[in-house]
């Protein structure tokens, strides 16, 4: 399930598999997610712009026993509201995924491999590829969300 206001975030999402969409410009994205799920709420929920209200929204939108995902960097004056007791009640966990957790040297092999396979199509994720003198107006267009990502060719 993917969750957006943009239509065509929401286009990409059905792209690379999501299996349901939900526009949070014109529906509630908790009720989305728990009528989805019987009311139970998803396993994992990942939030992904660094945004405190959409945070809140995945924390509520998790299942009792799901997981929050941090992946969205927040700006340092950005701060959560959340009643104590929804934070113990709800149990789960909440996750920070500072770039990914990754650690190069075991998951880059694996990526690669996922990619030989055709099991990871890296290429999709490229929108467009751009010379050094264009970063500057690629990353207007990646806040402006009209781009999934811009490559660097030197």
């Amino acid at each position: 399930m993917a969750v957006d206001l943009d239509e065509k975030k929401l286009a990409w999402a059905r792209e690379f598999g999501a299996t349901h969409l939900v526009d949070a410009s014109s529906e509630d994205p908790v009720a989305a997610v728990r009528g989805a799920t019987g009311g139970n709420g998803a396993d994992v929920c990942i939030e992904a712009v660094g945004n405190a209200k959409v945070f809140e929204q995945a924390f509520f939108a998790r299942d009792l026993a799901g997981t929050l995902v941090q992946v969205g960097v927040p700006t340092p004056d950005m701060r959560i509201d959340l009643p104590f007791i929804e934070l113990f009640g709800r149990g789960g966990r909440i996750k920070p995924s500072w770039y990914g957790d990754c650690l190069p040297e075991r998951d880059f092999p694996a990526l690669v491999d996922l990619h030989l396979q055709g099991r990871l199509p890296l290429e999709r994720f490229v929108s467009e590829t751009i010379s050094l003198d264009e970063v500057e107006d690629a990353f207007t267009k990646m806040a402006r969300g009209e781009v999934l990502r811009s490559v660097v060719v030197f």
